[in-house]
């Protein structure tokens, strides 16, 4: 780490607060204190059961393609705290200005709702042998590997700008006041439970690779678990 400002940054607010701010500087070696901040934004926010969403600030590309050579090992923990970010029981909102490749795009492509300024490039790191084969190319390529913006930068490290990202929906929203833009967001999500979402989100996920009759039951039950909430619900108000 070159200065404080890049340091790894959880902000976790008190007690009744609905957002936790998590800050990923894309400049930076993979490390085991970025892996450490992005554990304990997901172990803040699964503590407080689905009541708040997590907000993640990205920016900035590696110089050295293989920042930090790290081992496969390392990787290996950075991907499975992704996994986790991706699986939360919480809705995570990035916010991403200018450049952002390396461990910011790996986190940016991990939540749920992106929101950049009109700055922004997508950069996946590229050198000598091909660009790094990451699970960026992973997430990337569930978007669709067919279409000729991805593929050029999946193969040559081609930066997707922000127009591009926006029609692939690797963007959600594009604003020259993304703070404005974060702040209508929550109010969007400040009715979604968490632990909802995340079974909606994995239903989404399941699509692709799940047959029909194997969805159904899956579906069934997400179906039965919301008419009973409702239920619920509905005799709390009468009563």
């Amino acid at each position: 780490m070159n200065t404080s400002e890049s340091m790894p940054q959880t902000e976790g607010l008190p007690d009744g607060a609905d957002e936790l701010v998590l800050r990923i500087d894309g400049r930076q070696a993979l490390s085991a204190e970025w892996i450490g901040a992005v554990s304990a934004a997901c172990d803040s926010a699964e503590d407080r059961g689905g009541r708040s969403k997590v907000v993640v600030h990205v920016s900035g590309a590696p110089q050295d393609p293989w920042a930090g050579h790290p081992t496969v090992s390392l990787v290996s923990k950075w991907e499975r705290a992704l996994r986790r970010l991706e699986r939360l029981p919480a809705a995570t909102v990035a916010v991403v200005a200018g450049d952002c490749g390396g461990l910011a795009l790996d986190a940016l492509l991990a939540t749920d709702y992106r929101i950049a300024t009109h700055s922004v490039r997508l950069l996946l790191p590229a050198g000598e042998g091909g660009t790094w084969p990451g699970m960026a190319l992973y997430r990337l390529g569930r978007h669709g590997a067919s279409g000729s913006v991805i593929r050029r930068a999946l193969l040559f490290g081609t930066p997707v700008d922000a127009s591009e990202a926006l029609a692939l929906h690797l963007l959600d929203e594009l604003s020259d006041d993304p703070a404005r833009a974060l702040a209508l967001a929550g109010e969007r999500l400040a009715t979604v439970s968490g632990t909802e979402l995340a079974i909606r989100r994995q239903l989404m996920l399941d699509a692709s690779t799940t047959g029909f009759e194997e969805a159904l039951g899956a579906h069934l039950a997400a179906c039965d678990r919301t008419l009973r909430r409702a239920a619920v619900a509905a005799g709390e108000v009468a009563s």
